[in-house]
């Protein structure tokens, strides 16, 4: 979008370690910048896992500079997964299995094919975002999948201009007053109530309950066997396979 800043460079260990980097200095990224790699050597997700890059995939990281009225800077992670699937479907169209996973993923069929990792340094959030166009890397412990083999063919720099639409148009309603909306669409392109879910709490272990939707601040709700709903504000969650 013509009002995105696009800087894009053949090779990077880290888009979110850049940016981060940058933060503090004069030179410091705007909002709306975008720094995209190519190729991507020491790329991360959630927990400090790696993640390895694929040519022609989207590899990118931007910043938002928090402020007083903002909400729940956590929340960005799942606007990100909003503007993610809307730049897809606009690209794409509809991408059948195509889902969000509590807190920063995207899914098709269980197989992860985007995710969103938040890095926040004093009062700014790299906010890194990779989707699988053209590969799906090797993850050790989850399958993955790419936009190419399901037979979707979407050129990055394409989808680096729609996603920075799609972006931007969300932050403003996040920021604007419009964050409840912006959590309904989460919910409506989320997998549905009631589904299993699976996390490691550090004081009960391993916690199995039923989706119940998010809190107003954006936690994740779940439903145990005993009837107590259950607040998740951080770690992992994984969806029970049969």
């Amino acid at each position: 979008m013509s009002d995105s800043a696009f800087e894009i460079v053949a090779a990077i260990g880290s888009t979110n370690s850049a940016l981060l980097a940058r933060l503090g200095q004069a030179a410091a990224p705007g909002e709306h910048h975008w720094l995209i790699a190519d190729r991507q050597s020491a790329g991360r997700g959630r927990a400090g896992r790696a993640w390895d890059d694929g040519a022609g995939n989207f590899m990118g990281s931007t910043v938002v500079h928090l402020r007083a009225a903002d909400p729940a800077p956590t929340t960005l992670a799942l606007v990100a997964g909003i503007a993610v699937v809307r730049a897809i479907t606009t690209l794409a169209g509809v991408v059948p299995g195509l889902a969000l996973k509590w807190p920063n993923d995207v899914l098709v069929d269980g197989a992860k094919l985007a995710g969103v990792l938040l890095e926040r340094q004093g009062d700014a959030v790299v906010v890194g975002i990779g989707v699988n166009l053209a590969q799906a890397p090797a993850v050790p412990d989850r399958p993955t999948q790419c936009l190419r083999e399901l037979g979707y063919t979407v050129d990055r720099d394409g989808f680096a201009h729609a996603l920075a639409g799609e972006w931007r148009a969300a932050l403003k309603v996040w920021r604007g007053g419009g964050w409840p909306a912006l959590r309904d669409e989460w919910q409506a392109l989320a997998h549905p109530p009631g589904t299993l879910l699976q996390t490691h709490d550090r004081d009960a272990g391993v916690v199995i309950g039923a989706f119940a939707g998010l809190d107003p601040h954006g936690a994740a709700l779940i439903r145990l066997a005993d009837g107590q709903t259950r607040a998740i504000h951080a770690g992992d969650v994984n969806v029970v396979r049969d």
